[in-house]
């Protein structure tokens, strides 16, 4: 399986492919999307846009996985971020791939087993599970492979509690 974890952003997407056989995990490709802090908001959007289009194009995954950003304070920082959230899943929906929404909350209990777990801890997880030399910098390109690795992990679990024969949405 082959699933890109997106964390959304204006000024940076994160993204990361993971390729998942069932029981091991193998980056393919990881990064980020940067738009000019001085761009007007819908250009950046378009920039957001196009870039992820042509990550789709080149990286042909099956799965796209977008982490559900909640903010209780910074209404508008979560209003940009929505916008970006709201690209990213109509780009994926153009290239009709499956989407997935995770939580920070499920990614880290996904990832460590404990909401709680603090973002150097998942950091290191994942650099440790991919067998990476370093953690992936930034810490956008970091979180999109947890979120990646957290559909591997919801979407196994899934399969193996669904009974046979069963199909759901």
């Amino acid at each position: 399986m082959r699933v890109l974890g997106l964390d959304p952003g204006t000024a940076i997407v994160g993204f990361g492919l993971v390729i998942f056989d069932g029981q091991s995990y193998q980056p393919e490709k990881y990064g980020v999307i940067r738009t000019p802090s001085k761009t007007p908001l819908p250009h950046r959007l378009l920039m957001i846009h196009e870039q992820l289009d042509e990550l789709i194009e080149e990286l042909k995954p099956e799965h796209v996985a977008v982490e559900e950003v909640f903010f209780a304070r910074a209404t508008t920082t979560a209003l940009a971020v929505g916008h970006a959230r709201g690209v990213i899943l109509l780009t994926a929906a153009e290239h009709n791939l499956p989407i997935f929404e995770y939580t920070p909350l499920q990614v880290k209990q996904a990832i460590i087993g404990y909401g709680g777990a603090e973002k150097k801890q998942i950091q290191q997880f994942i650099k440790n599970l991919l067998r990476l030399e370093s953690i992936p910098k930034p810490d956008d390109a970091a979180d999109a492979l947890a979120i990646a690795i957290c559909h591997c992990n919801n979407y196994r679990l899934q399969s193996l509690i669904r009974p046979q024969g069963v199909v759901s949405d």
